[in-house]
């Protein structure tokens, strides 16, 4: 069974889309100074809105695609005792500063979208690992027992019971990686693979408030709505 939604769970996605539309027509139709009307037009913020989403999503896609297995592997019987090893050198990778990992791989993968991507995979791998492990933990073993009795294979307990009942926690964890990657990938433009971190530091440089709040705001707005699309996913999901 799943959640209907009503009018009133749609104000969000509405008044954020309406204010980023209404603020870069406001900023390209009156400019601030003649640099803003030459650095922000119409092509360059979708370019680079297009550019922060697809490094965002190739990074979370490849996070997902590598965490929750390995999360759920951590959970089987025979591989819990390397659970403290694993999380711990994820964790590393997650309190360096997002600069630091950028700087050490560039000279390795290069400048441009690699670098960006590798660093926003990293900084997302954490809590998608954390709350899988967490969430498959979770599950009450009576359950699981009541599933063997029942004739359920491992396997079988594990994809009708456990992950089901786990999701909620696993998809938590992946609107935080989401939200947090949204927000680090302004970086991506220090390697030149772009993003809405072109704007920004387009802002820095000649100094205009205006584009700074543009590509600021931007960031933001894909950040809330990216947490809220995933929000509605996770409410389409069928009920353990």
């Amino acid at each position: 069974m799943t959640d209907t939604f009503k009018w009133h769970d749609f104000i969000l996605p509405v008044v954020a889309i309406t204010l980023a539309i209404g603020y870069a027509i406001y900023v390209i139709n009156f400019p601030a100074h003649s640099m803003v009307a030459f650095f922000v037009t119409p092509e360059v913020i979708i370019s680079s809105l297009r550019t922060h989403l697809y490094l965002v999503g190739l990074s979370m896609l490849l996070a997902i695609a590598v965490a929750v297995p390995l999360g759920i592997l951590l959970t089987r019987n025979r591989f819990k005792k390397l659970t403290p090893y694993v999380v711990g050198i994820v964790n590393i990778g997650q309190t360096i500063p997002s600069f630091a990992v950028i700087a050490l791989f560039v000279g390795i993968l290069g400048i441009g979208e690699r670098t960006a991507i590798f660093a926003l995979w990293v900084y997302s791998l954490l809590p998608i690992l954390n709350n899988t492990i967490a969430g498959i933990n979770g599950v009450d073993s009576s359950i699981i027992n009541a599933s063997t009795g029942m004739g359920m294979t491992r396997f079988h307990s594990l994809y009708k019971i456990e992950i089901p009942l786990a999701m909620p926690v696993i998809m938590a964890g992946i609107r935080t990686a989401v939200v947090i990657n949204a927000g680090t990938a302004v970086i991506a433009s220090y390697v030149g693979a772009g993003g809405l971190g072109d704007i920004i530091v387009t802002g820095l440089k000649i100094m205009q408030p205006q584009i700074l709040i543009l590509g600021a705001g931007y960031a933001t707005i894909v950040a809330l709505l990216l947490d809220y699309l995933l929000g509605m996913a996770e409410r389409l999901l069928p009920k353990a």
